[in-house]
């Protein structure tokens, strides 16, 4: 059993942190700024700009397809290069990606809405999330009526990432309310906000926001129907799957870099005339804070390797998910306890963190959904206590 990483991992890796270290953590004074200010971080053209200069390292479409111009990354490697993202804070994603679901779209569907995404001429967004169906997917209401050759949508979205930029949105709607959302009776529409439908800004503790999407009578053609009818909540659950280890390995940059400048502070920040990491507290939080980041780490890389060899990986990912989350909040808070007042204020990024961080637990699946995942599969003999290798 071979724990390391191959060569060309590394390499990725090392030249991913490089670019981050070069290009994008210059920038966090002024992103710390501009948040202090109630302003964007980044704006769309600054992060163009540094997706471009990223391109030419090669960098380009982590999981895209070849065909397409993409890296076709696995996803251990992926996982990989989400760490290194974390490190930073700047919100910055390499670009050549689009909505992993948009891969099912016709030929006419990837020449409009597919292609110009990966060239990042278009923002899109994903909506599956209404006021009453959050964990709850299969309880969504917004309704999609048949009309000749066009379908009329009517009703709301909420919690949308990349709501309030979206030129258009990946909509699932009720088709066929008897038959309910599972069983066919949800579908995929890609509505233009040109369409009519409009979005709200939804404040949160974190920096930007989502948004509402409220369609009102909103007519969409039968041909943007994405995949076939009745595919929509099985669309919905493919692209809400990708999340599970890729948001987790982002928390685990997070946790590293955050864990780093609470090592660099005990050092050197004295009290009573010795360093505060002379102090069994302080030790003791370092310690756990190491420990739970490499347990995070290695069931996180699971996780994406179950992908790599075509294994079902919603156990390995809900456990991944689910502890990565709680790792990332737990080590945060512990490195904001580490710098006292001073860790509380915005000058450091480290309250930004703390406030990020928790969203990690609610998005794309819950903490309790995860449990709820894991201990299915195990109450109904789906899978084994010891995974693979049981």
């Amino acid at each position: 059993m071979d724990f390391a990483l191959s060569d060309e991992e590394r390499a990725v890796r090392d030249t991913v942190r490089a670019f981050v270290t070069r290009e994008v953590m210059p920038l966090e004074p002024e992103v710390l700024r501009r948040e202090r200010a109630h302003q964007p971080g980044l704006d769309r053209s600054e992060l163009r700009e540094l997706q471009l200069k990223a391109r030419k390292f090669g960098f380009w479409g982590l999981a895209t397809p070849e065909e397409y111009g993409g890296m076709a990354l696995p996803a251990v490697m992926q996982s990989l290069i989400w760490t290194e993202l974390g490190r930073s804070f700047v919100p910055f994603r390499f670009g050549g990606e689009a909505d992993n679901i948009l891969f099912h779209a016709t030929e006419e569907q990837k020449r409009e809405f597919l292609l110009p995404t990966i060239e990042g001429e278009r923002t899109s967004c994903f909506a599956i999330t209404e006021p009453g169906a959050g964990s709850d997917a299969a309880n969504i209401k917004l309704r999609a009526r048949r009309d000749g050759d066009d379908w009329i949508l009517d009703g709301e979205k909420t919690f949308i990432t990349n709501g309030n930029d979206a030129d258009f949105a990946i909509v699932v709607a009720v088709t066929d309310p008897k038959k309910g959302a599972r069983r066919g009776g949800a579908t995929a529409f890609l509505v233009d906000r040109a369409m009519g439908w409009r979005s709200e800004f939804i404040q949160t503790m974190g920096e930007g926001g989502p948004a509402s999407l409220v369609f009102d009578g909103v007519r969409v053609p039968h041909r943007n129907i994405l995949g076939e009818p009745g595919q929509g909540f099985t669309l919905g659950m493919e692209w809400i799957g990708k999340g599970r280890y890729t948001i987790p390995s982002h928390a685990i940059g997070i946790a590293e870099r955050a864990l780093q400048m609470a090592i660099d502070h005990a050092t050197t920040r004295e009290t009573f005339g010795a360093p505060i990491a002379t102090n069994q507290a302080i030790q003791w939080m370092i310690a756990d804070s190491e420990t739970e980041l490499e347990a995070a780490r290695w069931l996180i890389l699971r996780s994406a390797w179950t992908v790599d060899q075509g294994l079902d990986p919603r156990h390995a990912s809900s456990m991944g998910k689910l502890y990565g989350a709680g790792m990332v909040n737990r080590v945060v808070d512990r490195v904001l306890q580490i710098h006292g007042g001073m860790g509380y204020t915005r000058e450091l990024p480290i309250e930004r963190w703390y406030r990020q961080v928790r969203l990690y637990r609610i998005f794309e699946g819950t903490d309790e959904m995860q449990r709820l995942i894991i201990s299915r599969d195990l109450l109904r003999g789906y899978t084994k206590i010891g995974g693979h290798l049981a």
